[in-house]
């Protein structure tokens, strides 16, 4: 399993199944795990902003989360397996701790959708660990209140939505202090759990186009949308010059 260099960003050349198998791995070892999910949007910011990259290549796993990144990949002939999608990944790291092995805490979304997530969650594995959770509306003495809680329910998997790129710098500034072996960032994962959003129907992600589904149901995106084709353009122009490790 190498890494692919794609405009800076060292993206994990892995499958579901295999990054899977790495969280599992993850959880049997001591130390933290930083896992990002990055898509184009994701990519296109840290490539302008090198802090940021630097933050995203701190991770112990980088998968594609968007066809965009891909589909770059693709460019610079060294294809990714495939894409592996954030929310996925983090529905089969549930189904894999479901049998309440490990502890799971949940971090992010607008108060009352933690409950609402974790509830649908037991209706599905009813022995599934929930060690605790806050929402992702803070201010300072808040956030001081929430990484103690953290700290003292030491969650095996840490779940982090507080949407790009806040919770990968959040993961980033406090990972170590926390005592969770495997701290994810991924986005609106509890909005679709709770049912307060959804996700893209089938069409959409096997053809790559849920971008397409969130801009018609949020036309206020297409701003941010621009990202995917700067992001494809810049792969092209500029993606080659960026090494590849063998």
């Amino acid at each position: 399993m190498g890494k692919i260099n794609i405009l800076g960003v060292h993206v994990d050349a892995i499958d579901m199944n295999e990054a899977v198998a790495k969280v599992k791995g993850f959880l049997e070892n001591d130390g933290a795990n930083a896992v990002f999910t990055p898509n184009s949007e994701i990519m296109m910011a840290a490539y302008r902003d090198e802090k940021f990259k630097d933050i995203l290549n701190s991770a112990e796993m980088i998968i594609a989360d968007g066809v965009g990144v891909v589909y770059a990949s693709r460019i610079l002939k060294r294809p990714l397996p495939e894409r592996v999608a954030g929310f996925d990944l983090a529905c089969r790291t549930l189904e894999e701790v479901s049998d309440g092995s490990k502890s799971v805490y949940f971090f992010g979304g607008k108060p009352g959708v933690c409950e609402l997530a974790i509830e649908n969650l037991k209706k599905k594995y009813p022995d599934l660990y929930v060690s605790g959770f806050s929402d992702g509306y803070f201010d300072d003495e808040k956030e001081k209140k929430i990484i103690e809680d953290i700290k003292e329910k030491k969650p095996d998997i840490l779940f982090v939505c507080l949407g790009a790129p806040k919770q990968e710098l959040w993961i980033s500034k406090h990972k170590d202090e926390l005592g969770a072996k495997v701290l994810l960032g991924v986005g609106g994962t509890l909005d679709v759990l709770a049912g307060t959003a959804k996700r893209a129907p089938v069409f959409f992600q096997k053809t790559g186009l849920e971008w397409l589904y969130r801009l018609l149901k949020q036309p206020k995106r297409i701003g941010r949308m621009l990202d995917l084709p700067k992001f494809g353009f810049t792969v092209l122009l500029k993606g080659k010059k960026f090494p590849q490790e063998d």
